[in-house]
């Protein structure tokens, strides 16, 4: 018995038993005959024999684990989650507990008609999911006071940094390119900004902001709203400084706090920038959730990400539709606003959803109870002798001193299972949310040593000036759907007007589309994956170490590289993350020269919109007719440029779907001049058991775990595009911002998270473990 046939009687013994691999891969072994037929081969070998490249074929199996029953699997998998202890947390820094309504839970984020729709490329099949971003836009504006938002963006580091870019677009000079940040926004926003800035020149200053700092030079300013440690700061004098000088206002505000302050419109922003995570979507380790960016309208041709319009069918009536194409990284290429494929929108629609659930009166409710929670608690530290940073706050207060220091107080905190937020100078802070009871309130008391909370909180918590004046969520949306027999038509109703997996099958090309299996899905809500602030300490979060650890080195096996980081939340970070190692390399090694990315003309449009956010000269290579990569041309590349050339980026296979022969020429002759060879992931699909890039030569690949690994799309996003890399850039991979091992010669982080969207890591776990590596090669194989 051959190895074919003995893959044959596996799948033939797997029907009888009924696995997953049988249930996951859609074509039957009776199908294949007619298969094979078409494209005119005998055998399936044969098949494969003729598309890969045999020198570069592996020549075992992959060394994965075997594959296991779903139920085996999800056992497995539980026992990993109980590692994991769900404390509660009131560290906050942008990240909050919340309460999902049941009713989006079931019927939005547990529901296939949702999570398994496309990015919206074809506004006819898509008006339910354009028309609920569409109210994500709107709600952005209305509560931020700006005009025009986008349909989100990755989380709120990476929307910070592309307000930051946005600037240096309009108006970046030599002599105008220093960005000021306030030392109090949020250490891991920060850090992104800072990333973010190197690459391309412009200097990020970060400072304990006054007016008088801001001069002919400035770029543009970033102030948050509230601060980090709680204090409700009136940014306007700064606000009317950058006025003066003509730069730019970015205000990092908290959505949920503008239901009560007055929005940062009103007082002098140019860009507003935040997350939403906080409106109904879980913490998830810290993601996915969706970041969002409002702007004034005369910016709106440098809005980066998806921007939803409203127009009208050929009967008259609206539609809706993404605008500004021109925009886009397929047209503009390295002129692109960003290498922003994807956004966030399953959870800019749950957010949007949590708006119209509650309505304005529910929303400002919840903001109440959270800011009178806060003044309460507050209050009472006060009376017993702690020293608060502030009284203006709406949901974090910040203890400088008192009775008890910041060692015994965390002490007494994880006594009762309760997480609190140390500053580097000592002070604690303690963030409340809405989840926040009576019985939590007394807990957090007696954790400081207090016996009573008020009953009433003092009502001058907010500044009179900043009080919010301004209706919002007026749109008859936000103010219909308020029984749950109301919601769940109306969320049945756009769902029914959209095309998903659970539909018919979405056959565009390198997207791959794969069935995003149930049991793969049912672990991302266990409370226990869900419920995980993603600073807590490390004991806190053993369950996760575990499976990052673990769907790490299954990656890097299937990838054939030395090490991975899953910190990119999608595959445009992934191709960043993947450049700026490359980078660090040349700058560690004194190769300053290398500037230039050699990239294929037939390369996906995000390639030359990373290499130039990299900071990176973009030289294009020739492609003959078949959109092969010109051998002749590279080579003439390379001789022209020679120790200027940082690397080149290429998609493999194609992305006209071929396993070019000549890749290990490709690599071998990138290699001979000094430069390193990216691959573009997004066709993994048609790697995975057959070739591995580490094994011809790749240095560095990002993957798309949305595409290859099962993550469903989500509608256009969520995304996981983890990078692989060889030894030598190991070193280099992403940092933690809260990790300070991680410092050495690492990237700064380039999300906000430690691991990105760590929340739907058990989908490609639980999909790697139910197919095993035999189940994966022949998902590949069928997929050729």
């Amino acid at each position: 018995m051959n190895a074919e046939q003995k893959v044959l009687a596996m799948m033939e013994e797997a029907e009888e038993a009924g696995s997953f691999v049988e249930r996951h891969i859609g074509p039957r072994e009776r199908d294949l005959p007619e298969m094979l037929s078409t494209v005119g081969v005998a055998s399936l070998a044969e098949l494969i024999d003729k598309t890969v490249p045999p020198a570069i074929r592996l020549k075992k199996a992959l060394n994965l684990p075997a594959a296991g029953s779903e139920r085996a699997v999800l056992t497995e998998l539980r026992k990993i989650a109980q590692l994991n202890k769900q404390y509660k947390s009131y560290i906050g820094m942008g990240y909050h507990d919340c309460i999902t309504p049941p009713v989006i839970q079931r019927n939005i984020l547990e529901n296939p008609g949702w999570y398994t729709q496309y990015t919206p490329y074809q506004a006819e099949i898509s008006q339910g999911r354009l028309e609920a971003l569409v109210n994500f836009q709107t709600m952005i504006c209305d509560l931020t006071g700006m005009e025009v938002a986008n349909a989100s963006l990755l989380d709120e580091g990476t929307a910070a940094a592309e307000a930051m870019m946005m600037c240096h677009r309009l108006k970046g000079t030599d002599a105008r390119n220093e960005f000021l940040v306030s030392s109090e926004c949020h250490p891991h926003v920060i850090e992104v900004v800072q990333g973010r800035s190197e690459p391309i020149g412009i200097t990020v200053k970060v400072c304990q902001l006054t007016p008088e700092m801001i001069s002919e030079s400035t770029l543009g300013i970033l102030v948050p709203y509230p601060c980090s440690s709680g204090e409700i700061y009136d940014w306007r004098a700064c606000a009317d400084a950058a006025k003066k000088v003509d730069c730019f206002v970015v205000v990092d505000a908290d959505l949920l706090s503008l239901c009560l302050l007055s929005p940062p419109g009103e007082w002098g922003a140019d860009m507003v920038v935040g997350n939403s995570q906080r409106f109904g979507v879980p913490l998830g380790f810290g993601g996915p959730h969706a970041a969002y960016l409002g702007i004034k309208d005369e910016f709106r041709r440098e809005l980066p990400g998806r921007l939803v319009g409203v127009s009208k069918d050929a009967s008259g009536k609206p539609a809706y539709r993404l605008a500004l194409q021109t925009r886009e990284q397929h047209i503009r290429r390295d002129k692109a606003t960003s290498n922003i494929c994807t956004a966030q929108v399953l959870l800019a629609i749950m957010a949007s959803m949590y708006a119209v659930y509650h309505g304005p009166k529910g929303i400002r409710r919840i903001a109440e109870k959270v800011q009178s929670n806060t003044a309460r608690l507050a209050a009472a530290l006060q009376k017993a002798g702690y020293t608060l940073r502030s009284s203006k706050t709406f949901d974090t207060i910040c203890i400088e001193s008192g009775p008890m220091n910041a060692a015994d107080l965390n002490k007494r905190a994880l006594l009762v299972e309760v997480n609190l937020r140390t500053l580097d100078d000592g002070a604690v802070c303690v963030s409340l949310n809405e989840t926040v009871t009576e019985e939590d309130l007394l807990i957090l008391a007696k954790i400081f040593g207090v016996e009573t909370i008020p009953e009433t909180a003092p009502t001058n918590c907010v500044p009179t000036s900043l009080k919010r004046t301004t209706p919002y969520l007026t749109h008859p949306v936000y103010n219909t759907y308020h029984s749950e027999t109301e919601f769940l038509r109306y969320v049945n109703r756009l769902q029914t007007k959209d095309l998903s997996l659970a539909t018919a099958m979405i056959p565009l090309g390198s997207c791959t589309m794969k069935l995003n299996a149930t049991s793969e899905m049912i672990p991302v809500t266990w409370g226990e994956f869900g419920n995980v602030h993603p600073f807590v300490p490390k004991d806190q979060a053993l369950g996760y170490e575990k499976l990052i650890n673990q769907l790490e080195a299954m990656l890097a096996e299937i990838t054939g590289l030395a090490g991975v980081s899953l910190q990119p939340n999608a595959g445009s970070q992934g191709e960043y993350a993947g450049l700026l190692t490359i980078r660090a390399y040349h700058l560690a090694k004194g190769d300053e020269a290398r500037t230039i990315c050699l990239i294929p003309t037939s390369a996906h449009g995000t390639n030359p919109a990373t290499a130039s956010m990299a900071g990176m000269k973009v030289v294009t290579v020739a492609c003959d007719e078949a959109g092969n990569v010109d051998i002749a041309s590279l080579k003439s590349r390379i001789a022209e440029y020679g120790k200027q050339v940082a690397g080149i980026m290429v998609t493999y296979p194609s992305t006209h779907g071929v396993f070019e022969e000549t890749i290990s020429e490709i690599v071998s002759l990138v290699h001979g001049c000094g430069g390193m060879v990216y691959m573009d992931g997004a066709n993994m699909n048609a790697q995975v058991g057959l070739c591995r890039p580490g094994d011809f030569g790749v240095d560095v690949c990002h993957l798309n775990l949305h595409k290859t690994f099962c993550i469903p799309h989500g509608g256009g996003g969520p995304g996981v595009g983890p990078i692989a890399v060889a030894q030598h850039l190991v070193p280099f991979l992403p940092r933690n911002v809260s990790d300070k091992s991680t410092h050495g010669k690492n990237i700064k982080q380039v999300s906000s998270a430690p691991w990105g969207s760590a929340g739907i890591l058990v989908i490609p776990w639980v999909y790697i473990r139910l197919m095993g590596p035999e189940g994966l090669k022949r998902a590949t194989e069928l997929a050729i």
